[in-house]
């Protein structure tokens, strides 16, 4: 009799347990569903709020600690390094990576982990984890571009400080008027950059014939590049005639663009009626 005694006591102690298990996650399930809905009103503390409680309720919860990353990263302000926008960009970042540990190779979050060391100016990191991006999908055009912007943004930074001593902006033809110090320190700088911007933004293009603003970069690193041919007019004028190229291309590729979204919307106007 004892031993049955026992024996129900544990029974109704696991069914006890395994109600209140099913009702954390009910409620974890509501405070996710009550994230989603503020986080799509653009109300992301109160979003926070709520995916925290859902991993509060379960902290077996991924979803949730995906969204909870997902709400910190939507409020880092691109560039700015205040002390409470890196502590919002380093919360988002810690959760991407805890949630890339159960989940190795996730696309999602390594792509917002590249956006946000790219907002919080932390270069080299954000090439890495688009480089990660392309490793998982070798397709992924957008990832080959963003790696080139950034190359060319650092690119660009170290040419404007560089003409600076010379007293010189930058006029994008290679800056002819540069000093041989400049052009030396330039090339030292910028050689890589230039050099990987131009590889990935290449790619970009031929996995998306008609990206726009691929090609538009394109054009600007090849001017990036016609100040490490300093020295050399005929190799300069040769960057020069690509990066016009480009540009023509960029136009091109931008009216094609136009004109497939015109024909989507007059072809969804059709359908409507």
């Amino acid at each position: 009799m004892k031993a049955n005694a026992r024996v129900s006591a544990t029974a109704a102690l696991l069914l006890s347990l395994g109600m209140l298990t099913g009702c954390a996650k009910l409620k974890a399930r509501d405070q996710l569903t009550k994230g989603v809905a503020a986080f799509k009103n653009a109300q992301y503390e109160q979003a926070t709020n709520a995916f925290q409680k859902a991993i509060e309720y379960d902290p077996t919860y991924d979803t949730a600690k995906l969204y909870l990353a997902t709400a910190y990263s939507y409020q880092v302000v691109p560039n700015a390094e205040d002390a409470n926008n890196m502590k919002m960009a380093n919360m988002a970042i810690t959760g991407f990576k805890d949630y890339l540990a159960a989940h190795p190779g996730d696309k999602v979050s390594l792509q917002q982990l590249a956006s946000i060391y790219r907002n919080i100016k932390k270069y080299p990191e954000a090439k890495d984890y688009e480089q990660q991006v392309i490793a998982v999908d070798p397709q992924d055009a957008e990832a080959h571009y963003t790696i080139g912007v950034v190359d060319w943004i650092e690119a660009y930074d170290n040419a404007r400080k560089a003409l600076a001593a010379d007293g010189l902006t930058d006029a994008g033809d290679g800056n002819p008027k540069m000093s041989k110090a400049t052009c030396a320190k330039i090339k030292e700088q910028n050689t890589a950059l230039v050099e990987d911007g131009l590889k990935h933004l290449q790619q970009a293009t031929t996995l998306n014939t008609t990206y726009d603003d691929a090609l538009q970069y394109l054009n600007l690193t090849w001017r990036r590049k016609a100040d490490l041919d300093c020295g050399n007019p005929a190799a300069v004028k040769a960057d020069i005639a690509n990066a016009e190229k480009a540009s023509q291309d960029a136009m091109g590729a931008r009216k094609i663009n136009e004109q497939k979204k015109e024909e989507k919307a007059t072809k969804g106007q059709v359908v409507a009626q």
